[in-house]
């Protein structure tokens, strides 16, 4: 796979995965096992029309748009304010579904708090807020040594998600992305993701926060039993959920319709897992009726376009 397909394969796969989770976010497990969902669909619960994705894609993209002109945390920043005040990549001119610890990020950034500071640092903020829009950082895989691109990883998702937990679940995801990108099987990445990442997270700047990795961390995350697996919007459950699906399907559909079906933050387990599965089966295997419908698409293909321009590969 040409690596302009592999930065469209993982924009697309995260884009589609959250507008499929998009209509029937905060429904319960019970709900879609009842009445899984099979298709993109539309309205619901945010009442928008098929192909419609939220916060998880905009900020992916707003992101993945300042990486075209370089790193810069203040050009990141900037572009989620613009998001949120002026409708900066939304698939339809509208902002819905904005998490409440991004908010208050957005809010201290439009009063010139710095990126590095603006971001909540509580226990209580460790949603998945800044997991859901980091996959871009993965694409500098090839410019940076791996210890770079983890600082960099952790520094983007101190502008909304500041608290270490943030930080090392983006930094897990980002690692085995990374192994899926140099060509691993899912399996396989996401062994070769934690043994690269332990280095790491080895220091004692993170022992406090280990614990609540202990499942990923195992390398036996696919093991567990669905009952086990949990799907809210807190980030530990969606990085485990998210690879659970990854490594528990065979095709990218499966993947993503496996997340949205474990109910609850549908667009979010989606898009994470959509992101990864993506990278690893290609776009050219995403439904392509699923692509066609997706708000924006040809934005989507000339945003991967730029970003893999700006990368040099």
């Amino acid at each position: 796979m040409s690596m302009t397909s592999k930065v469209l394969s993982g924009l697309m796969g995260l884009c589609v995965g959250d507008a499929l989770g998009v209509p029937v976010e905060f429904t319960s497990r019970a709900e879609r096992s009842r009445s899984p969902v099979t298709s993109m669909q539309g309205y619901g619960t945010w009442d928008v029309p098929p192909g419609t994705w939220s916060d998880d894609s905009s900020l992916t993209f707003c992101l993945a748009e300042s990486l075209c002109e370089g790193f810069s945390l203040d050009a990141i920043a900037q572009s989620f304010w613009r998001w949120y005040n002026n409708n900066h990549w939304t698939a339809r001119g509208e902002v819905f579904d904005v998490g409440n610890t991004t908010f208050l990020a957005i809010t201290n950034i439009k009063q010139g708090v710095p990126p590095l500071e603006a971001g909540e640092k509580s226990e209580r903020s460790n949603g998945n807020g800044s997991l859901m829009r980091i996959l871009p950082i993965a694409y500098y895989h090839k410019i940076l040594t791996f210890s770079e691109l983890i600082s960099r990883t952790h520094q983007v998702s101190c502008i909304t998600h500041a608290h270490l937990r943030s930080q090392m679940a983006c930094g897990i995801y980002i690692s085995i992305a990374v192994a899926l990108l140099e060509g691993a099987n899912p399996n396989t990445a996401y062994q070769q993701g934690l043994k690269n990442i332990e280095d790491i997270y080895s220091n004692a700047k993170y022992a406090s926060e280990r614990s609540h990795f202990t499942r990923v961390m195992s390398g036996e995350i696919a093991q567990l039993s669905e009952e086990s697996i949990n799907s809210s919007g807190y980030v530990i459950d969606t990085l485990e959920a998210s690879l659970w699906c990854l490594l528990n399907s065979s095709s990218y559909a499966e993947a993503v319709l496996k997340a949205v079906n474990l109910g609850e933050d549908t667009d979010t387990t989606a898009a994470v897992t959509g992101g990864l599965a993506a990278i690893y089966y290609g776009v050219e295997n995403i439904p392509k009726e699923w692509i066609e419908q997706v708000a924006r698409k040809d934005d989507i293909i000339d945003l991967a376009n730029r970003l893999t321009v700006i990368l040099n590969y």
